[in-house]
């Protein structure tokens, strides 16, 4: 139960969001940029960091997520502000500013937008959810699907929790993969934020069946044996829905957020990105192109039929 799970390992899911062995850093926004986007004022400079990228089967790889620590004092109001919050989406009750207020302690109200905006990014890096204001009189909120998941991302009708944000991440991990990458890739990953195959999470239910099963079936993923592998090993590729419901500079948008930087900061990715993005505009022109051609022949069969 999310409410009762401890908030280390809600903490633990936003701290590694990308593969790679080695921490490398990468081109940070300015300082100012960063205290907007995180409302956290930092005592060390980045400015100046290095982008190192190892190519690897045209692969990109990135570095852990930097958050705050569990000792910050406003952590524990983030973190009990993110499961009242997906409690009550789970329960599919208004999210009101004022029941909001009501879990922040007196000692921290100046602060609450800050703590409001920390516990957003948790959500969207953890679930995948944008938290949203519908009604600026009521102070309404509500979290709407990074993705067109059925259900809103509930997989399973009616049991557990979005699982957008983590399937943002395998699109992310295959992606830095070199648009391929190997069950062994992707289980390094979920690891890394200890989530294990056969071990049942508090979030994710059965991992294992939920990336090899659940989100195959939805043609999120694609799960294949490796052609000529002996013994069999697997691979997962991005899946016919994801690359018709997001794309490849969404989900580098995505990976940059949750580092704290911008896409062209992962070089090679932003450069394949980028390229996809024309190709998509192109062929949209194109069928537009095609389809007023088309409306015109017909219309124009239809006043040589009536005039003769």
């Amino acid at each position: 139960h999310l409410l009762s799970y401890p908030l280390s390992c809600l903490l633990c899911l936003i701290t590694v969001m990308l593969p790679g062995g080695q921490k490398r850093k990468l081109h940070t926004v300015s300082e100012e940029k960063r205290h907007q986007d995180r409302g956290v004022s930092r005592t060390r400079s980045r400015e100046g960091a290095n982008c190192k990228i190892e190519k690897k089967r045209s692969s990109c790889e990135a570095p852990l997520s930097i958050v705050q620590s569990p000792r910050d004092p406003l952590s524990k109001m983030t973190g009990m502000l993110v499961q009242f919050v997906m409690h009550m989406y789970k329960r599919k009750k208004p999210i009101m500013k004022a029941d909001m207020l009501k879990i922040v302690n007196k000692k921290y109200k100046n602060r609450f937008l800050e703590i409001l905006q920390r516990a957003s990014f948790s959500m969207e890096v953890v679930f995948g959810v944008d938290l949203r204001e519908v009604d600026s009189t009521k102070r309404s909120y509500i979290l709407v699907n990074k993705m067109d998941l059925p259900n809103n991302g509930i997989v399973n009708r009616g049991r557990g929790f979005p699982k957008t944000g983590l399937l943002m991440n395998l699109l992310g991990v295959i992606f830095m993969k070199g648009n391929c990458a190997t069950e062994e890739d992707i289980w390094k990953f979920l690891n890394k934020m200890r989530v294990y195959a056969g071990k049942r999470h508090f979030i994710f239910g059965e991992p294992k069946k939920l990336i090899t099963q659940d989100l195959v079936k939805l043609k999120y993923l694609v799960y294949q044996q490796v052609p000529h592998s002996d013994p069999p090993c697997y691979e997962f590729l991005w899946g016919p829905r994801a690359h018709a419901e997001t794309s490849k500079m969404k989900v580098l948008e995505f990976l940059a957020k949750i580092n704290h930087t911008v896409p062209s900061a992962f070089q090679s990715c932003y450069k394949e990105a980028l390229k996809e993005e024309e190709e998509r505009a192109q062929a949209t022109v194109t069928l537009r192109a095609d389809t007023s051609a088309m409306a015109s022949s017909k219309s124009r069969a239809v006043l040589q039929n009536e005039f003769g």
